[in-house]
């Protein structure tokens, strides 16, 4: 699969694009802030308890043998629907909206809609991936937010350290916003929302801006670069370079470990008894999530630093269709895993790809990236996880296990380039046609297959004609 691809220079691409900067609110915005954060959580909870009372209505209706015309009308789930029941019901419900925007009410609404269809979906099997559970209702200790699509909003003219929010007003960043004040000004970006979030006991905000970017050209514009992700080194590419692996979460788990013993110790929420945690419980969460709220942000930087070198060097990046939910059962390796940020670096290359006009092929799950010999293309029965070099049993091939995978993953490029342009050669395995292929791998499919000893070569006869690629 081939996402992104090729593009001229100079060109001009519309894309949404979020520009995120820290907040520096007073006592007072502060408090604002939180209102408005508490009143979209509770416009969210009331459209969730309607329709979710709603449904259990009309079950226990079925369930009692209830004709269909005399249950319980049911309730419309829509983001309209939910607007126009909460401005009939607000006056009753919340006495005190008038104290916050509208906004806010109406994103929370929004949010409970959309969780709704994303679970009438999964149930009615039009969503893909994992199904979908019922909406949880949000509690206070959850991660506060509020958008504004509407207002007074954006950056404030001839200053690039201000923003406005409605009903807020002017709140001081932390850091300049020129990036985005200059896109403004040429009036090649549009700001469409904003968000505002608390992070780690800090607050941001963040603008979802529709940009016209204009392509820069690569640097490389014919290189092909595969790139091996792992534990060890964070990644391995074709070239030979090795990324480490700074393993900031291991770095301090100490400190992490520390403050979960400190506050075990204290008294913490308790549901039963329904008693508040303490003071000093609650300032040692504080300090919790703040360092937790610097791994992931040192995660996050060292990630876009590696993808954006890549997709601005290469004009073509190879990476593997790694499972990371299914490898995140595995409690040897879980912590690791997750502190390489495998998901979140794919996700960077996906659409710094389309930004940058660069292609990135992901290869089939099942290609045996590591057990292939990078040389002579004999695929290995076994290779342990253990084993850190490659040898080839067949050509003597040595190299490293990483690298060697890289290799193969841009290689892969080339086979299908190649085999895509042999136009109208009939592609029959090498040798006897009755027996398996001696490539022990199909290209498309990656399902292994019996080798007998022989290499697959890269030339189209060597190609069978059902694992052929389609380059997409």
């Amino acid at each position: 699969m081939t996402i992104g691809g090729a593009a001229d220079s100079n060109r001009e691409n519309r894309v949404i694009q979020a520009y995120r900067y820290a907040l520096e609110p007073t006592a007072a915005q502060e408090q604002e802030l939180r209102s408005h954060c508490g009143a979209q959580r509770f416009a969210y909870n009331w459209g969730l308890a309607r329709i979710r009372t709603n449904l259990e209505t009309r079950a226990a209706e079925a369930s009692s043998g209830l004709a269909v015309d005399q249950r319980t009308p049911a309730v419309e789930w829509s983001a309209y629907g939910l607007r126009k029941a909460w401005n009939q019901a607000k006056d009753e419900v919340a006495p005190w909206w008038t104290e916050n925007s509208k906004e806010a009410y109406g994103s929370g609404l929004a949010n409970a809609a959309t969780a709704l269809k994303n679970w009438s979906d999964s149930r009615g099997g039009k969503r893909a991936g994992r199904r979908v559970g019922f909406p949880r209702f949000k509690s206070r200790r959850a991660a506060w937010s509020c958008r504004f699509t509407t207002g007074s909003l954006g950056l404030v003219e001839a200053d690039r350290r201000h923003v406005k929010l409605p009903r807020i007003g002017v709140v001081r960043t932390g850091e300049s916003t020129r990036k985005l004040a200059r896109h403004l000004d040429r009036g090649s970006a549009r700001i469409r929302s904003v968000t505002v979030s608390l992070r780690g006991g800090r607050w941001f905000v963040a603008f979802s801006v529709e940009v016209v970017r204009a392509d820069r050209g690569l640097a490389q514009p014919f290189a092909v670069v595969g790139v091996d992700l792992g534990v060890k080194s964070l990644a391995v590419l074709s070239t030979g370079r090795v990324v480490p692996n700074p393993r900031h979460l291991v770095s301090v788990q100490a400190r992490i470990r520390r403050l979960q013993r400190r506050s075990a110790r204290r008294r913490g929420p308790r549901s039963r008894s329904r008693s508040a945690p303490s003071n000093r419980w609650q300032k040692n969460q504080v300090k919790l999530a703040r360092l937790h709220a610097k791994v992931a942000n040192a995660r996050r930087d060292g990630l876009h630093k590696l993808t954006t070198e890549l997709v601005n060097s290469y004009r073509t990046v190879v990476v593997e269709d790694l499972n990371v939910t299914g490898l995140l059962a595995n409690r040897h390796l879980a912590g690791r895993i997750a502190d390489a940020g495998w998901g979140e670096l794919r996700r960077q290359l996906d659409y710094k790809s389309r930004w940058r006009g660069a292609a990135l092929h992901v290869a089939d799950r099942w290609f045996p990236s590591s057990k292939r010999c990078s040389a002579c293309g004999v695929v290995k029965a076994k290779l342990r996880l253990r084993d850190r070099i490659f040898s080839c049993d067949e050509c003597g091939f040595v190299l490293d296990r990483d690298l060697n995978a890289a290799r193969n993953l841009a290689a892969l490029v080339e086979v299908e380039t190649s085999a895509a342009s042999c136009v109208g050669t009939v592609k029959m395995p090498a040798g006897n046609p009755r027996k398996t292929s001696s490539g022990a791998m199909g290209i498309a499919t990656g399902r292994s297959r019996a080798h007998s000893g022989s290499g697959q070569r890269h030339g189209c006869e060597s190609v069978t004609q059902d694992v052929v690629p389609t380059i997409s």
